[in-house]
């Protein structure tokens, strides 16, 4: 091993007493799973910095990748080994097969934010060590007059060492009020808007919106239409008030995806989409335009197989960065994958449940997640669903903002008002509930508001 970069305990033991807290292996694991995936390294972020890293020379390969990644760049062996030499440090943290034993040390990069906590947590009892010897030398250099100084200093010594990663988020409920204020006083000087719209009319004067930092279920059993629904908000969002949009669809391709799209937009029939025969001419040139409209478009669509959590999380960080994020679609809760082996999948689909909320309130966008019903709706006479039918997990219900269930009356028997749906608002934190009655124009992949005189059943 290439000299320069080594710890040297004994410099350490001389503030220590003996070796101070570190481990190895979690550090090379760390490092390796970010070798492996980009995505584990915005998740490994959120957890360490550079210092936590016990031994020098990770702390300079740690450097080196978050470098790059923050320029937008690729962060694995060959572009880290470059960004190293490049600046004469590649021989001193062990050459190029060092790195190579970095990802060796690993089976896969799921794992790298449960290393990065043992990292995390070695280096914060560095800390106490660290700061418990400086106290102790305060109390021993210090004159008998200067007590009450010395306590102030051990105080701040280790009010300092406890933040680490921690932020300020309390807040004077002055302060909190204060901006709720003059939140109100720009929404009724129309300076912004008070959410995201739906394109829904009574939906949105309920909800005033989908409002940032809010978790919200959509579900319903089948071929029910909560996917519709869910594209739906999410073209209201990004085509008609021109706000960064990203759907993660699990369950449709891109293609099958734009197909919807186009068939809501446009109101060419989805069955024209899938038979290149329909598309005449006169269907050619309202395509091409919309083409054209849509062609800088703020809607991001992402179908890759087998996603993660940590996956998820981690474009959604990258484009509220570069792109100003403000709202998340997932279709469907169900489908997500931990990468990580758990006791039930009740348990893991409420980790999902808890982590998208904390997304949203991270990131300050709303997240929209679809979600399966389980087999209640069919059991009762009236079908309609209720919150208890969500499916694997009551923690969804528990986490979520506002939960729409998706009830079509038709789909069990077509002569019970055809072409309508019940959007029922079982929960609603922060406001009453509803149920609202649009129009399901199947043939184009959406919902519409119904006529304002309409009244049910006349």
């Amino acid at each position: 091993m290439a000299e320069g970069f080594d710890r040297n305990d004994k410099n350490d033991m001389a503030l220590f007493d003996r070796v101070p807290p570190h481990d190895d292996d979690a550090e090379m694991a760390t490092l390796g799973g970010m070798l492996m995936a980009k995505d584990a390294i915005g998740e490994v972020t959120q957890t360490l910095e550079e210092s936590d890293f016990y031994q020098p020379k990770h702390q300079t390969i740690y450097k080196a990748i978050i470098d790059l990644f923050s320029a937008g760049d690729p962060a694995d062996v060959v572009t880290v080994a470059n960004r190293l030499d490049d600046a004469g440090d590649l021989e001193k943290v062990g050459s190029v097969d060092y790195l190579h034993d970095l990802i060796g040390s690993v089976p896969t990069a799921a794992n790298a934010v449960y290393y990065a906590t043992i990292v995390h947590q070695r280096a914060i009892l560095r800390n106490v060590i660290a700061a418990g010897t400086k106290i102790t030398q305060l109390g021993y250099n210090a004159e008998g007059s200067q007590a009450q100084e010395v306590v102030n200093l051990a105080q701040a010594e280790i009010y300092e060492m406890s933040m680490g990663k921690v932020h300020q988020d309390y807040t004077p409920i002055a302060t909190a009020v204060e901006a709720t204020l003059k939140q109100i006083d720009r929404i009724q000087k129309g300076e912004i808007e008070s959410g995201i719209l739906t394109g829904f009319r009574d939906i949105d004067s309920v909800t005033k919106g989908l409002q940032p930092g809010q978790m919200i279920v959509v579900a319903g059993r089948p071929a029910m239409g909560k996917s519709t629904l869910g594209v739906d908000f999410a073209r209201a969002a990004a085509l008609h008030q021109g706000l960064t949009t990203v759907i993660f669809s699990l369950e449709m391709s891109q293609i099958e995806l734009s197909q919807r799209i186009i068939s809501a937009e446009t109101n060419i029939p989805l069955s024209a989409m899938r038979n290149a025969d329909d598309i005449d001419p006169g269907r050619w040139n309202v395509l091409n335009n919309f083409f054209v409209k849509l062609k800088d478009a703020p809607l991001y669509i992402d179908d890759s197989p087998n996603m993660s959590l940590m996956e998820i999380r981690a474009k959604c960080r990258q484009l509220k960065q570069s792109d100003d994020l403000k709202l998340v679609v997932i279709d469907y809760l169900q489908l997500m994958s931990s990468g990580k082996q758990v006791e039930s999948r009740q348990q893991e689909v409420s980790e999902f449940s808890r982590a998208l909320k904390l997304l949203a309130k991270e990131l300050e966008v709303p997240v929209v997640a679809l979600s399966q019903l389980n087999r209640g709706p069919e059991m009762r006479n009236d079908k309609k669903p209720q919150l208890s039918d969500l499916r694997e997990s009551g923690s969804i219900e528990q986490d979520a903002d506002v939960v729409f269930l998706v009830h079509r009356p038709d789909a069990y028997d077509k002569e019970d008002r055809p072409g309508e749906a019940d959007i029922i608002m079982a929960k609603h934190r922060n406001g009453p509930t509803a149920t609202f009655n649009l129009a399901f124009r199947g043939q184009y992949s959406k919902f519409q508001d119904m006529p304002q005189d309409y009244q049910q059943g006349v």
